[in-house]
């Protein structure tokens, strides 16, 4: 059951985005006194608490860009847009206004295209952080939507009178807040340097432009998370902005986008490397490959673009990535064409099957099975004045990545090749074949046995 919609909408700079993360609970948007950082639908499920019933009811909040916004990367267009599809999805409407300046010209036009629509509104008269400005209000009538409603976004004040109000809209409304939405199988981020796709792939899988879509590089600034519904599972899409080169940053709010999206890599169960298959893997690419790989997170390398690729095989970005890639050659590839729509499912399903590996947990008999085959294959190097290196038993102590500790009589034998060897002899033998493998070794004593030979 999908949930009643609430859309934030406002001119620029009234603080939607931090009446977002307010009502949520959590830092979703970007807060920047930059009049656009906003650009396309942010949205997150809202708890408005117990109802009359008891029952912890939920919208889905929808953060939009300033009406009005005169866009520094003529996107202007696209974001009117998206506040468009907004709107028309919306089952109720906050109308947010900065209640210090009082009415704005722009403040009036955004009443005027509201009312067009026909949807429940509130107003919603931010800023009011200190209390007792309750007489900054008295203009605001002059909207014609009834009392506004006083809010501060950054101190809080007013979050449960307005989540309260927004239930029982809704209710009047006949559209009773959904119950808690369905748990996510997975989280998905899609990463990539400047247009490379992702924009296209987040909107092909949404079946919708959810995010905006440019030739313009850098059209996304925020991270934003689409929850897709594919063959009857949820699961989060974690669209981020386009990675370049730090030296090349503009301002802070590229700082802060690149930082979100190196948060979403952390956060994210598998991650799409996205690939542009029209040009040479770039320095930015291969710095994401390595932060996906230190991160330890499953991953697909998404060759997108695939069908302006002409004259190429698929057969040799293996290989090519084996060399632009070496910490990545476990790693599927899949070929797509988001903008076509191919392949894109099938990338899904791709990357279910990494999460399933990922959280995979075996017996230690056939972790021990493995390593003892190994080693019957290719032991340790035995160095002059250490013990004949041997491994006394393993065992898988995690997952996400799969964990495995060796005890050893000498861990001072298992250098680092030693070891990358071991984690791929692994990787062949148990059901760990496209993820990543944490290796440990710890230094153990046969009880009664002071020589370990």
């Amino acid at each position: 059951m999908s949930l009643p919609i609430v859309a934030i909408v406002g001119r620029p700079n009234v603080g939607k985005s931090s009446l977002l993360n307010c009502l949520v609970g959590r830092k979703i948007s970007i807060v920047d006194p930059t009049p656009g950082v906003t650009r396309d639908r942010i949205a997150s499920p809202c708890s408005l608490g117990a109802g009359p019933d008891g029952e912890e009811g939920f919208v889905e909040l929808i953060d939009t860009g300033g009406i009005g916004i005169v866009d520094s990367d003529q996107l202007s267009d696209h974001v009117e847009e998206q506040i468009s599809f907004a709107l028309e999805q919306a089952a109720l409407i906050l109308f947010i206004v900065d209640a210090r300046e009082g009415v704005a010209a722009l403040d009036r036009a955004v009443a005027q295209r509201l009312r067009k629509h026909s949807k429940p509104v509130l107003l919603v008269a931010n800023k009011l952080d200190e209390p007792g400005m309750q007489a900054e209000l008295s203009e605001l009538h002059s909207l014609g939507f009834g009392q506004p409603l006083p809010f501060s976004a950054n101190a809080g004040l007013g979050r449960a009178e307005l989540l309260e109000q927004i239930d029982t809209t809704l209710r009047d409304l006949g559209q009773a807040p959904g119950g808690t939405p369905a748990e996510a199988v997975m989280k998905l981020a899609i990463v990539g340097k400047r247009n490379a796709g992702k924009s296209t792939f987040i909107n092909a899988l949404a079946g919708e432009e959810r995010v905006i879509v440019s030739e313009v590089p850098g059209t996304t600034r925020d991270s934003v998370d689409v929850r897709v519904e594919l063959e009857g599972r949820v699961f989060i899409a974690i669209d981020t902005a386009g990675v370049r080169k730090r030296s090349r940053f503009e301002d802070h709010l590229e700082f802060y986008s690149h930082h979100r999206a190196m948060r979403s890599i952390r956060r994210a169960d598998v991650v799409a490397l996205l690939i542009d298959a029209t040009l040479p893997v770039s320095q930015v690419d291969k710095e994401l490959a390595g932060e996906i790989f230190k991160e330890m997170k499953p991953v697909v390398l998404v060759v997108n673009k695939w069908d302006l690729a002409k004259g190429q095989l698929g057969e040799a970005y293996q290989d090519y990535f084996a060399r632009m890639f070496p910490e990545l050659t476990f790693a599927p590839i899949s070929l797509t064409s988001a903008i076509e729509g191919k392949n894109v499912a099938q990338t899904i399903r791709l990357a279910e099957q990494l999460y399933v590996q990922s959280r995979m947990r075996l017996p230690t008999a056939d972790i021990n099975r493995a390593v003892q085959e190994i080693q019957q294959l290719r032991g340790p190097s035995h160095k002059t004045g250490t013990k004949p290196p041997k491994i006394l038993y393993a065992s898988q102590v995690g997952t996400e990545p799969p964990t495995i500790v060796c005890f050893v009589n000498d861990v001072r034998s298992f250098d680092t090749g030693y070891q990358r060897f071991l984690v791929n002899q692994l990787r062949l033998r148990l059901p760990f074949h496209e993820v990543p493998i944490r290796l440990f070794f710890n230094q153990r004593k046969r009880r009664g046995d002071d020589t370990d030979e």
